[in-house]
Formats: C-alpha cells, structure tokens, sequence
C-alpha cells in the first residue's frame, strides 16, 4: 500500500493527517480475509462490490475508498477526498 497518496492527501487537509496515518498504520498490518474481517474491526466502513470498502476519515469528514486484494494480503488505495468529491464518483468503478 502506497502511503504517498494519503500525504499527498492530507498535505492539502492537514485535519486528514493523524486519522490516516493511524488508519494506514492499522490496516498495513491487517491480515483481512474476507470482508466481514473488515467490517468487524471498522463498524462504520461499507462494504462495496468489487472488493471495495469505504473507510470514514476523521470524523466522517472523508472518505477513503480501498481496493482489497484478499488473495494477496494487499490493499490499494483508489480514492479519497470529500464528501462531496466521493459523490461525483462511482466507488464500485475507480
């Protein structure tokens, strides 16, 4: 997983820094399986089609989608942005 696209991120929302660098230390090293691992150890995230999951990002002020490739213990990310940004896009799709 490339951290270099959340700094990029929060470089611009410093408010996004200590939330998504918590949320990358936690999830580099998860070892997700199967969704439901996902949900059960964040309650808010929604699962996708696709092996997509939106993660709520400081406060649900963003939000971070997440490709995961549970065959391969690896998750890229695909988007994060605002609320407004995550709604001129098709998560399923980027």
């Amino acid at each position: 997983m490339a951290k270099k696209v959340l700094r990029e991120f929060w470089e611009k929302h410093p408010d996004a820094e200590q939330p998504l660098k918590a949320w990358f230390k936690f999830a580099s090293s998860a070892r997700w399986e199967t969704p439901a691992q996902i949900k059960a150890q964040f309650g808010n995230a929604s699962l996708l089609g696709h092996s997509r999951v939106v993660f709520n990002i400081a406060g649900n002020k963003y939000r971070l989608v997440v490709f995961v490739r549970y065959d391969l213990q690896k998750s890229y990310v695909r988007f994060i942005g605002t609320h407004q940004e995550y709604d001129q896009i098709d998560a399923e799709e980027v």
